[in-house]
């Protein structure tokens, strides 16, 4: 059974056992040991989790934290275990804050079972960050967060490749929760960004809520907008409009909805790390962005489909990685995600030439 199969299972359960669970106990044998079980490791081995994993920190001798996941005789998980009824937000991870000044590890979870929340020292070495980079929602589960799940399996497990996805999935994290509440109910800031813009007159505070019901309904009808285009360009390539080769918008925007099936892979994932590494030394990685579609994961500057920088094809015995030179593509086989490394110099010639174009 694949991990995405496993997680549907454990999300599927959480419901009905929901009821009966009353305490951290519980919590744990219901909720947290299937979730570490599904993740590869055996919660019966204390050579791979060690429950009340104790350490002494500082003065205080002999604490506990409730698990601990192993790698050669070293913590590499700790996890902090409340009861399934503690709402997270009202919690402090202050085991777990305290264990990572005196452990190895460098991901810690708090999870009240239905949510298990991913730290790590991001901004401050040995330090856990206060907010998680990561939050897995048993209740309301998406598949797509399994392709970062997966990295914190026993058969996958690489702490370096987990950091270094994890401080852009954090911001990326805290920006969608800043816009999500904005949309909801614009702030005063972000009412005065836009109509400092379009209003010459002084916006003073009747003016302001003039212009805060405005770009709430501007907000709106922008993303409704989108929605509609997108859905169009959906049917219309459906349809059999042809796409020429590097005006491929008709597919590409597409699959921003992704209730269409498709699964950005791990694998598809690490090629756009390493396209990202390569770039690091020419341009700002932010400008580099991944885009998935049926038969391929493409990669594009700016986020501009008229702008691809490579085209991973991995969803196929033989794995191939497409190259652009600006006008013309050429597919060359590859082994491994690694081998992209190989082509690094024609990668950053493809971005080289669409900034000298613009």
């Amino acid at each position: 059974m694949d991990l995405i199969d496993k997680m549907r299972e454990i999300s599927n359960q959480a419901p009905r056992q929901l009821e009966f669970i009353k305490t951290e106990e519980a919590t744990k044998n219901a909720f947290v040991m299937p979730f570490i079980q599904a993740l590869g490791y055996n919660v019966f081995n204390p050579i791979e989790v060690v429950p009340e994993f104790t350490a002494d920190v500082g003065t205080k001798k002999h604490e506990k934290v409730d698990y601990a996941i192993m790698q050669d005789g070293k913590p590499i998980i700790l996890i902090e275990v409340k009861s399934a009824t503690s709402d997270l937000n009202d919690e402090h991870a202050s085991q777990l804050f305290r264990y990572f000044n005196v452990t190895e590890a460098r991901i810690g979870i708090l999870s009240n079972g239905l949510q298990y929340r991913f730290h790590s020292d991001l901004e401050k070495a040995n330090h856990m960050d206060e907010k998680p980079f990561l939050i897995i929602d048993i209740l309301n589960f998406d598949p797509r967060s399994v392709s970062q799940l997966k990295k914190f399996t026993k058969s996958a497990f690489d702490v370096d490749r987990i950091l270094s996805s994890a401080n852009e999935l954090k911001y990326k994290r805290e920006i969608k929760l800043l816009l999500e509440s904005e949309y909801n109910q614009p702030s005063e800031d972000f009412v005065r960004h836009f109509a400092s813009r379009v209003y010459s007159g002084r916006l003073m505070a009747n003016v302001i809520a003039e212009f805060t019901e405005i770009t709430k309904q501007a907000l709106r009808e922008f993303l409704n907008d989108e929605i509609a285009n997108r859905l169009q360009t959906a049917i219309d390539s459906t349809a059999g409009n042809s796409v020429e080769t590097g005006d491929e918008s008709a597919i590409d925007e597409a699959v921003v909805d992704r209730s269409d099936g498709i699964e950005t892979t791990e694998e598809e994932l690490d090629g756009y790390y390493v396209v990202k590494s390569i770039l690091r030394e020419t341009i700002d990685v932010s400008r580099v962005f991944i885009r998935d579609v049926r038969s391929y994961c493409g990669i594009l500057l700016d986020d501009n489909n008229r702008q691809p920088i490579c085209r991973l094809h991995f969803n196929r015995s033989t794995k191939y990685l497409s190259l652009f030179d600006g006008s013309s593509e050429e597919r060359v086989p590859i082994e491994s995600v690694d081998d992209i490394y190989k082509y690094a110099s024609e990668i950053k010639a493809a971005v080289a030439k669409y900034d000298s174009d613009d």
